[in-house]
């Protein structure tokens, strides 16, 4: 057990050269992606118009998450993982309930720019960790 822990919660965040490059490019990836996505959800186009784009925002994105994973686990317990995994969520749903599309995505940008803009002590903050005292 202790090993495990030790794998997903290293003492210290791992890195790798040229990190910042690949999480720059990843991102990139992953908004032009969105974009599509938008345009698919928001104006009602045919599936075919924007299915690359969710390939692109998807696949971007849980290559993404698996870096900051094997970064450090915490990641998942944390403001910034959570809400990673809430709009993955509401992505799938919009993927099945094409009625609920627009709302959805519209959930998902919100939950974005709220999150991606907070200060790094909310984005950071675990409800599940103990934090630090102030």
């Amino acid at each position: 057990m202790k090993h495990w822990h030790h794998i997903l919660f290293p003492s210290k965040p791992r890195s790798y050269p040229g990190d910042r490059w690949v999480n720059i490019t990843l991102r990139s990836l992953h908004l032009l992606g969105i974009a599509g996505i938008g345009g698919g959800f928001l104006f009602a186009l045919p599936k075919a118009q924007y299915l690359p784009f969710w390939h692109l925002a998807i696949g971007s994105g849980v290559v993404m998450a698996l870096l900051y994973i094997w970064e450090n686990g915490r990641w998942l317990l944390q403001v910034k993982g959570i809400a990673v995994m809430c709009k993955l969520l509401l992505l799938l749903l919009a993927g099945v309930s094409p009625q609920w599309r627009a709302e959805l995505f519209a959930a998902v940008i919100l939950i974005s720019g709220v999150v991606a803009h907070a200060p790094g002590k909310v984005r950071g903050y675990s409800p599940v960790l103990k934090q630090p005292s102030p």
